[in-house]
């Protein structure tokens, strides 16, 4: 049996093949600087030198580029933002379809530019499944969120409902009643893809310093421990570790998500569980579960973690604590064909969730501030468009992007809507999740009066609304 290991699968089974870039150490400037080395700062950065190769951007890390949440993720390649229908519901005709094509045009450009640039990351597009399993309620929340998908233009061809023999085909999860899929998603393995960007960067002529935590920012200026960085825009690309900057404290909260890895699994036990072309999967229940087969035949399997006082930003989790052993008990509940299957890896890490769940993307040029965030952990393809969008918005060119209901050029930091004091969003945060947490017992256990269950799931969506 395998030893239990609190490292990331991702970050420990094939380290970056390129040594340490070196920090910044002298007082410069340049065109643009970008502080975060992960996805959006990344993308932000390729976009930027492709459509401009003059300009003079530098990107600051406070470690290795992709050790933060884009190197810990579970992999998902999601053609879509949190909370998208929110978005195309407010929009009709042309436009909405134009939102649409942004959205579900997420995979195919990654997956052009990883053509382009010899980035091999274990890409497989083979859609997602979220599975109703369980208890039956899960049937009836997959059919209201396909209702509002409806509702916000998307046809057969973009979600569609599995009976429960069509989904057993493709997902071999225990108690399966159906679901849905979508093609508009692919697996990666996301510290490689994290690792290639950062060498097409490198090598479209970014400056990349990595060791180079910024200390603090302004209108125009990044502060590290002995030098200044000097910049006509400055992108904080941060997502979860946002609240480490008291201007951009509040708007966004750092939430945990923790995952698990598997031994690799036999040829046996995966004709069981299915997946063979490597769909991602989740069931369809309010705690959010996540999960993919790897390239290297394990099953990544994680759940929305916690939030912790004050907002602090969380990398080290202890690998014998009792929510990870909750997963374990759940994802083996799921797929019994795991038997004694080891589980090898357990690790964890800090994403950003925005008011309301939605993700924002602004730009004041006035300020001289671009930025993007509030994933909700649905980042690595986010990311991707929101690169896309704070290129063209920091060149000033016309674009369809830049035209999107999750742009703001408005107002600046203004417009972003910010969190209340601690210990306000503790206590939200976790009145939530009590909410959803006695929603699964009840659900879960089956033999819990229908009133009860009903109550349990509407005071979880009252909950929830507190948050918004």
């Amino acid at each position: 049996m395998s030893t239990l290991s609190q490292a990331c699968l991702w970050l420990d089974a094939a380290p970056p093949a390129v040594p340490a870039r070196p920090p910044l150490r002298q007082s410069s400037s340049c065109d643009v600087a970008i502080i975060g080395g992960g996805y959006t700062g990344l993308w932000t950065a390729y976009y930027l030198k492709r459509a401009a190769p003059e300009l003079d951007v530098a990107l600051l890390e406070a470690q290795r580029c992709g050790d933060g949440a884009s190197g810990r993720n579970g992999g998902w390649l999601l053609g879509g933002l949190a909370q998208q229908e929110r978005h195309l519901l407010s929009l009709q005709g042309a436009a909405r379809e134009q939102a649409r094509r942004s959205l579900f045009g997420i995979v195919d450009e990654v997956a052009a530019v990883l053509a382009r640039e010899r980035i091999d990351c274990d890409f497989a597009h083979g859609g997602v499944l979220y599975a109703a399993a369980r208890y039956p309620e899960q049937a009836a929340m997959g059919r209201d969120w396909l209702r509002q998908l409806r509702r916000a233009g998307h046809g057969e061809a973009d979600f569609r409902w599995l009976d429960a023999a069509e989904m057993a085909a493709q997902l071999g999860v225990s108690g399966v009643g159906g679901g849905i899929y979508s093609p508009h998603c692919a697996v990666i393995d996301p510290a490689k893809l994290a690792w290639g960007l950062a060498r097409a960067v490198a090598a479209l002529g970014v400056r990349i310093h990595e060791d180079s935590p910024v200390r603090r920012w302004s209108a125009g200026k990044l502060y590290l421990a002995d030098c200044e960085l000097s910049a006509r825009v400055v992108v904080p690309a941060l997502e979860g570790a946002a609240s480490q900057f008291s201007a951009l404290s509040r708007c966004l909260l750092p939430v945990q998500s923790l995952l698990l890895a598997t031994e690799p699994l036999s040829t046996a036990q995966w004709d069981e569980i299915g997946l063979a072309r490597r769909q991602a999967f989740g069931d369809l229940s309010r705690m959010v579960t996540y999960g993919q087969r790897s390239a290297d035949g394990r099953l990544v399997f994680g759940a929305r973690g916690g939030y912790r006082l004050g907002g602090r930003v969380q990398w080290d989790f202890d690998p014998d604590a009792e929510a990870f052993r909750w997963r374990e008990r759940l994802l083996r509940r799921l797929f019994p064909a795991l038997g004694a299957t080891a589980v090898q890896y357990r690790w964890g890490g800090t994403l950003g969730v925005a008011r309301a769940f939605t993700p924002y993307v602004l730009y004041d040029r006035r300020a001289g501030l671009a930025m993007a965030g509030g994933y909700g952990g649905e980042g690595v393809g986010a990311a991707n468009l929101m690169g896309r969008t704070l290129a063209q918005l920091i060149l000033e060119r016309p674009d369809p992007l830049t035209a999107m209901p999750w742009v703001s050029t408005e107002g600046g930091l203004e417009r972003v809507r910010r969190w209340a004091p601690e210990p306000i969003p503790w206590l939200g945060y976790h009145l939530v999740r009590s909410g959803y947490a006695l929603e699964e017992r009840l659900c879960a256990s089956g033999g819990a009066p229908a009133w009860s269950k009903r109550g349990a799931a509407r005071l979880a969506s009252a909950l929830e609304a507190l948050l918004a």
